[in-house]
């Protein structure tokens, strides 16, 4: 997301050039899993996808989301209508030149109840994978009430919900993912909002737990992420080819006994 510049701002990056070279070094490093949005810079993420990576490799799962849009003040605006679920889908595979999205994602407003609209939703998601445009269908933003409704009415691949080291709150989702053989995608796992307030990357333990080992306080919050559970995976935010190859890092760190045991008291 970050590649558009500002989250849903229009106008695209600041150097296009730079935001290719990071899709391409991202796939030629084995990266085989990006997530965009129509939305996202106003379509121009999308565009930058295509332009750096089309006709795309064999085992790149490109995965989108519907049912919200963004503005120029970085709001977020739900939609949703499910007649308008198929044509957002049908706009990403344009903007992509894609035959099909390895996923799309039914983002929701926000944890809420199981009703006819939700039915509806999911029903257009089905349709559209029967269809042919979309191999799987995800949600995002989801509740553990509609996550295990929508498991047992048809095939969910993968949930997009907030989740990082200050805000574990969705815990009981990703432990339901996990059971189910669902992928849990945090989004925002460094930490929301971003900057000085960000309640991960500042926090005295991060850093403490960072310096200690010799690692980046984002590599110490990836890496406990990952460590969770085995259906997690991760779509940190980046703009550089640098901060590209320190993400990519975080594979390879290990957090010792101690760092968990001090890493469990954020956000507590």
């Amino acid at each position: 997301m970050q590649l558009g510049g500002p989250p849903f701002a229009a106008g695209g990056p600041v150097d296009r050039a730079s935001a290719v070279a990071v899709l391409r070094a991202a796939v030629a490093a084995g990266v085989d899993h990006i997530d965009t949005a129509q939305y996202y810079g106003s379509g121009v993420v999308n565009d930058l996808i295509r332009e750096a990576l089309s006709p795309y490799p064999p085992g790149l799962a490109i995965v989108s989301k519907v049912a919200v849009g963004g503005n120029d003040a970085s709001a977020v605006i739900p939609g949703g209508e499910p007649r308008r679920l198929r044509e957002d889908i049908e706009e990403n595979l344009r903007s992509l030149r894609a035959g099909q999205l390895a996923a799309v994602n039914l983002r929701l407003p926000g944890p809420g109840r199981v009703g006819a609209r939700f039915e509806d939703q999911l029903a257009a998601m089905v349709a559209a994978r029967d269809d042919g445009l979309i191999a799987g269908i995800g949600l995002s933003n989801v509740g553990l009430d509609q996550l295990r409704h929508a498991a047992q009415s048809t095939s969910i691949v993968c949930v997009q919900n907030m989740f990082h080291l200050a805000d574990r709150s969705d815990t009981p989702v990703l432990r339901e993912c996990a059971s189910r053989g669902i992928a849990f995608v945090p989004f925002c796992p460094l930490g929301w909002p971003r900057g000085a307030a960000n309640p991960v990357l500042t926090s005295p333990v991060v850093i403490r737990t960072a310096d200690r080992l010799g690692i980046t306080p984002a590599q110490v919050a990836l890496q406990w992420l990952l460590q969770l559970a085995p259906n997690v995976l991760l779509i940190p935010g980046t703009a550089s080819v640098a901060h590209l190859r320190d993400n990519l890092a975080a594979e390879h760190v290990r957090l010792d006994d101690q760092a968990l045991r001090d890493l469990d008291r954020v956000g507590a």
